[in-house]
């Protein structure tokens, strides 16, 4: 019974992913219920797994890194641009990640996510360019953070998380 309470976890957080991702591409928002909702189900996820994956210190970890990192670079990016650079909700989304993925793996989350976020700006900012028949401009560039840092919290996850599909598998 645990093993599919834990599954209905990671489909339910997979399914916030996304639907955080496109409310922050429409609105550049990450609205503090559904960040709170992927929080809990990772909370649910690893009691129903009888940490298996994380003790509860690993998961307070995990959530501090994850929103101390970004929180720090959002305040040094602020002070430097002298203007908002990276939301709170962004800062919020990857707490929460840490709460599912632990210490180490957050660390893996956030660079992924800084990658898939770079490639999502270079791909706009030409899509643009070509758009407008104008020059790349990247100081002007701007695209929610929020969708990056989704695709690299689920790549992050699908590799902590692959023998739990394993054990899903011998369990049916």
């Amino acid at each position: 019974m645990l093993v599919w309470i834990a599954l209905a976890c990671l489909l339910g957080a997979l399914l916030l992913l996304v639907v955080l991702s496109v409310i922050d591409l429409r609105t550049r928002l990450l609205p503090n219920e559904w960040v709170l909702g992927f929080a809990i189900l990772g909370i649910v996820f690893h009691f129903t797994t009888l940490a298996a994956y994380l003790s509860v210190t690993e998961m307070a970890l995990g959530a501090a890194i994850g929103f101390g990192t970004l929180y720090l670079i959002r305040a040094v990016a602020n002070h430097f641009y002298k203007t908002d650079t990276l939301g709170l909700g962004d800062v919020k989304l990857m707490g929460a990640a840490g709460l599912w993925l632990g210490p180490d793996m957050i660390v893996m989350a956030l660079m992924l996510g800084a990658l898939a976020g770079l490639a999502h700006g270079a791909a706009y900012a030409v899509w643009q360019a070509q758009r407008t028949k104008t020059k790349i401009n990247l100081a002007r560039l701007q695209i929610p953070a929020g969708p990056g840092f989704a695709v690299g919290i689920i790549a992050t996850a699908g590799w902590f998380f692959r023998d739990f599909f394993n054990v899903l598998g011998s369990g049916l």
